[in-house]
C-alpha cells in the first residue's frame, strides 16, 4: 500500500476521535476544532513515513492537536471572530442535556489553556498522568498540579447558586 493510501486510511479511521477531542479543547467551537484537526492531519502527513515506522501515529497526532491548541494563545495575529445575531451549529453533538453540556463547555472555556487541556485529556480522553504529560511535553508533577488547580476552579464555576445560598444560612 502506498504512502498516500495508508495516510488516507488512517485519517478516515481517526478523524472522528480527533475532532471530538478538538471540540472539547475548543469548548465546543466546531470551526476552531476543524482547524485544529486540519493542522494536526497536515503535520502528520508531512511526517507520515517516520511516524508509521514508529507505529505511534495516534499519539503523534494527539500531541500535535494539543500543541496547536496551546499555541493559539501565543499567536497575536489570530483574532477570533464573533457572531452578530445567530450562529447555527451545523453538527450539534447529541446529548441528553444540552444545557448541562453548554454549562460545562463554558466553564472549561474559562480555564487557562494548560488546565483546560489537562482536564480534557485526563477526564474526557481518559489518559493517565504519564500519557498526559507526554502529550503536553511537561512533567507528571505539572499535570497533577494543573489538574488540581483546574478541578478547584471548575468546582467554583459549576457550583449551584442555591447551594451557595444554603451554605450562607
Amino acid at each position: 500500500m502506498d504512502r498516500d493510501a495508508e495516510f488516507l486510511e488512517y485519517a478516515a479511521a481517526h478523524r472522528g476521535r480527533m475532532l471530538r477531542t478538538a471540540r472539547l479543547l475548543t469548548s465546543g467551537d466546531a470551526y476552531w476544532a476543524e482547524d485544529l484537526v486540519q493542522v494536526a492531519l497536515t503535520k502528520l502527513y508531512v511526517h507520515w513515513t517516520k511516524v508509521r515506522r514508529e507505529d505511534g501515529a495516534a499519539r503523534y497526532a494527539d500531541r500535535i492537536l494539543v500543541n496547536a491548541f496551546l499555541d493559539e494563545r501565543r499567536r497575536l495575529w489570530r483574532h477570533r471572530e464573533g457572531s452578530t445575531d445567530h450562529l447555527q451549529d451545523p453538527d450539534p453533538a447529541p446529548g441528553p442535556d444540552q444545557a448541562e453540556r453548554l454549562t460545562v463547555l463554558q466553564a472549561l472555556a474559562k480555564l487557562p489553556r494548560r488546565q483546560h487541556a489537562v482536564v480534557v485529556l485526563r477526564y474526557f480522553r481518559d489518559l493517565d498522568v504519564q500519557a498526559t504529560a507526554d502529550l503536553m511535553g511537561c512533567s507528571t508533577g505539572t499535570v497533577k498540579s494543573q489538574t488540581s488547580h483546574a478541578l478547584t476552579k471548575l468546582r467554583d464555576l459549576l457550583r449551584d447558586p442555591l447551594e451557595t445560598l444554603e451554605s450562607l444560612r
